[in-house]
C-alpha cells in the first residue's frame, strides 16, 4: 500500500506538469486545428533560460534567497518564451494558415529540430545542472513521501490551470478565443481580430510551457537540449487522452497519464517477472496513445467542436 500511494503521489507531480504542457497543445489546436510539435522545445527553452539567468546572478554575487532567484529567472523565461511563441506563429505558421494541413505539420516538426540545434549552439550537448539553491525537504504521508518542492509544483499547476479556465470562460479575450475557435471568418466579421487572438493563444501557451520547463528542471535538478522532445510527446498524448481541443480534457488527461506512467514504472518489474525495469516507463504513455487512437479517438472527455478553445 505504501508503494501504491508513493506512485500515486509521483504520478500527480508528473501529471501536473504534463497537464500544464498539454494545455499549450490543446489551446493551439482549438484555435487553429494545428498540432504545434515545437511546443516541447519551448518548454526546454524556458528551463534553459531560467538556469542561465540564475547562474549569471549567482556568478555576479547577487545574494538573494533561492526561491527568489528562481522567480527572477522565471520572470525572464516567461517573456522570452512568449516572444518565441509569437515569432513562431508569425513567421512559420501564419503564412501556412490556408495551406494543406500536412504543410504546417511538417513545419512544426522542422521547427522542433531547428530549436534543438539552436539550443545545442547556445548551451551545448551536455546536461546542465540546476543550481543547488532549493531545498528538497520531504513530507511523510501515510508511509509515502513527497518533497515540499513537488507539493508546490502540484499546487501551482492546479492554480495556473484553474486561472486559465477562468480566463477562457470569463474574460473578453476568452470569448474572442472561443469565437475564433468556432468560426474564424464569422468572428472576424463580428469585430474579433483573429490574428491577434491566435498570436495571444500562442503566447499564453508558450508562457505556460516556460513555467512547466522550470518545474521539470527543478524537480530533476537538470536540463538538456533534448528534454522537450519526449515530455512534449507525452503532453501531446495527455491532450489526446483527455480530448484534443478540450481544456478540461487536457488537465484530466495529463493527471491520468502521469498516474498511469508512475504506476507502470512501479509495477512493471512485477508484471513482467523482472524482465523489464522501471526505465521502460515511457512505453506506457505511448501504449495509452495507441489505445486511445484505436478505441476512442475523440478522447475521454471528447473533443469540443463548437466551444473548444
Amino acid at each position: 500500500m505504501d508503494i501504491f500511494l508513493q506512485q500515486i503521489l509521483n504520478g500527480l507531480v508528473l501529471g501536473s506538469i504534463y497537464a500544464l504542457i498539454a494545455l499549450g497543445y490543446t489551446m493551439v489546436y482549438g484555435i487553429m486545428g494545428l498540432i504545434n510539435f515545437a511546443h516541447g522545445e519551448i518548454v526546454m527553452v524556458g528551463a534553459m533560460v531560467t538556469i542561465t539567468v540564475i547562474s549569471t546572478l549567482m556568478g555576479a554575487g547577487v545574494a538573494v534567497p533561492g526561491p527568489l532567484l528562481v522567480l527572477i529567472g522565471l520572470m525572464v523565461a516567461i517573456p522570452a518564451c512568449m516572444l518565441l511563441g509569437f515569432t513562431i506563429e508569425r513567421v512559420a505558421y501564419r503564412p501556412l494558415r490556408n495551406a494543406p494541413r500536412l504543410a504546417p505539420l511538417i513545419t512544426a516538426i522542422g521547427l522542433s529540430i531547428v530549436l534543438q540545434q539552436v539550443a545545442i549552439l547556445i548551451w551545448g550537448r551536455n546536461y546542465i545542472p540546476f543550481p543547488p539553491i532549493l531545498t528538497h525537504e520531504t513530507i511523510s504521508f501515510m508511509g509515502a513521501s513527497i518533497t515540499e518542492l513537488q507539493l508546490m509544483i502540484i499546487v501551482l499547476c492546479l492554480v495556473i490551470m484553474g486561472g486559465l479556465l477562468l480566463m477562457v470562460e470569463k474574460t473578453k479575450l476568452g470569448r474572442a478565443m472561443r469565437a475564433t475557435s468556432q468560426n474564424p471568418a464569422v468572428a472576424g466579421l463580428m469585430g474579433v481580430n483573429v490574428n491577434t487572438v491566435i498570436s495571444a493563444t500562442f503566447m499564453i501557451g508558450s508562457g505556460l510551457g516556460a513555467v512547466a520547463g522550470v518545474m521539470v528542471a527543478t524537480n530533476y535538478d537538470q536540463a538538456h537540449y533534448y528534454m522537450g522532445f519526449l515530455i512534449g510527446l507525452k503532453a501531446f498524448t495527455a491532450a489526446v487522452l483527455g480530448g484534443i481541443g478540450n481544456l478540461g480534457g487536457a488537465v484530466a488527461g495529463g493527471l491520468l497519464l502521469g498516474i498511469i506512467e508512475s504506476l507502470g514504472a512501479g509495477y512493471i518489474g512485477t508484471l513482467t517477472g523482472g524482465f523489464l525495469g522501471s526505465h521502460y516507463q515511457d512505453i506506457f504513455a505511448f501504449m495509452v496513445l495507441i489505445l486511445v487512437l484505436i478505441f476512442r479517438p475523440s478522447g475521454l472527455l471528447g473533443e469540443k467542436m463548437a466551444d473548444r478553445a
